[in-house]
């Protein structure tokens, strides 16, 4: 095979990319051997190697320990619905969706007082150091983790409230709009900042993925008056879910 100016191995790549993604090589089909690569493309064997570093990252291969490189099953991506509304019963997006008599949604967290480092604590507007309420959940689906979260909420706001547990009292789980119009904090403006960056170690192992796997990071911050009185980090994997925003017309 001839190639052009392109890199030879993303050529390769390419081939077997549209071998994949036309069905050619189905999902659980073994990726060809190295040796077999060498030789169909007439390229070296690091070539070879490196081309298959690359479908291994596009998510579209896994290593199997033993027994080789194989094509995975290429999930239907669904959506994590964004909303620029609650209804009266005031819950988040999460649990709106999951009072659905199908849903099979369940959610974990744990809570504890922190030192704001420096990034938290621009986005909070307090000083580095300050004590905030940073809270870990995990969201799942029929017991699979779909979606990561990491909130901070400064303790100068919400200390010795009733609301500075975001999951427990009267209001745990209400969202953060509804706790904090509990003690007087009216929230009028949100923002979400959404990127993609490789996962983090300990992100890809909670959500089952591989090292290289892209992830969906929302960055939001609630306000008060132009006070930040929340900001969060809501990491969801990119080969399985979208971002779908549903926003009131003005």
């Amino acid at each position: 095979m001839t190639f052009g100016e392109q890199p030879a191995y993303l050529r390769v790549a390419g081939d077997l990319r549209q071998k994949i993604v036309s069905g050619s090589l189905p999902p659980h089909t073994r990726l060809p051997s190295q040796a077999r690569i060498r030789e169909e493309y007439g390229v070296s064997d690091t070539v070879a190697l490196e081309a298959r570093k690359v479908l291994m990252a596009e998510g579209l291969v896994e290593g199997r320990s033993g027994s080789g490189t194989y094509v995975r099953e290429r999930p239907v991506p669904r959506s994590i619905a964004r909303s620029g509304f609650r209804p009266s019963g005031g819950a988040t997006p999460f649990r709106q969706e999951q009072a659905d008599g199908d849903a099979r949604g369940t959610w974990e967290s744990r809570s504890e007082q922190a030192a704001a480092g420096g990034a938290i604590a621009e986005r909070l507007s307090i000083k580095p150091g300050d004590r905030v309420m940073c809270t870990r959940y995990v969201f799942r689906e029929a017991g699979e983790a779909m979606m990561l979260s990491t909130s901070w909420e400064p303790l100068a706001v919400t200390g010795r409230t009733p609301v500075m547990l975001p999951e427990e009292g009267p209001l745990g789980g209400m969202g953060v709009v509804e706790r904090m119009a509990a003690i007087d904090v009216i929230v009028d403006n949100v923002t979400e900042e959404v990127g993609a960056r490789p996962g983090l170690a300990e992100e890809l192992l909670a959500l089952g993925g591989v090292p290289g796997h892209v992830v969906l990071v929302v960055q939001r911050t609630f306000y008060a008056s132009g006070r930040p009185v929340e900001t969060a980090d809501v990491v969801v994997p990119a080969d399985r879910y979208r971002v779908a925003y549903h926003l009131p017309v003005k």
